[in-house]
């Protein structure tokens, strides 16, 4: 049942990626020189929507979280891996997926190489662990480090990602 609620998620995401046009190679490349905030626009927001959900979800006892470690070895060798792939491809993970079911033929460059990467971080995975858990903090959130509710973090990150929006908005990008 998990996996049928995953590919139907899935599939609805990548749809409303589709409709929001952020599987677009020319979105993707504007985001990245900063000419079209589109896509950061629709991040922020898909962070907003999900946190509150799943704080309140939480907070209900209906779900259960399991945290992974911080640790700052990974997020570092993640981000730029995640960056150079962006900044090669024009897609990230989510993007180049949908834009391969919409037919759009050059993302399997992109899936290729999300693809032809896990199994090299699989296979080498023993070597890497410790580079990865430099900096490891243990299962730590934002407002676990902060001590204040997660709803004071949510406000935050809300009233920062509407200013941005309204820059944005401002400059016309």
């Amino acid at each position: 049942m998990e996996v049928l609620l995953g590919l139907v998620f899935g599939i609805i995401f990548g749809s409303i990626l589709t409709l929001a046009k952020v599987i677009r190679y020319e979105k993707q490349v504007s985001a990245v020189l900063f000419k079209d905030m589109t896509i950061i626009k629709f991040m922020f927001s898909a962070v907003l929507v999900g946190s509150i959900g799943i704080t309140v979800l939480y907070q209900m006892g209906l779900i259960e979280l399991n945290l992974k470690p911080l640790a700052l070895g990974g997020i570092i060798i993640g981000g730029i891996l995640f960056g150079l792939g962006w900044s090669l491809t024009g897609y990230c993970p989510g993007t180049s997926l949908a834009a391969l079911a919409e037919g759009r033929i050059h993302a399997i460059f992109a899936v290729m190489g999300m693809i032809f990467g896990s199994l090299i971080f699989a296979n080498f995975y023993s070597y890497l662990k410790p580079l990865i858990n430099f900096g490891n903090m243990g299962k730590l959130t934002i407002y676990q480090a902060l001590n204040v509710s997660p709803f004071v973090i949510i406000l935050i990150l809300a009233i920062f990602a509407l200013g941005l929006f309204y820059f944005f908005e401002k400059k016309r990008i």
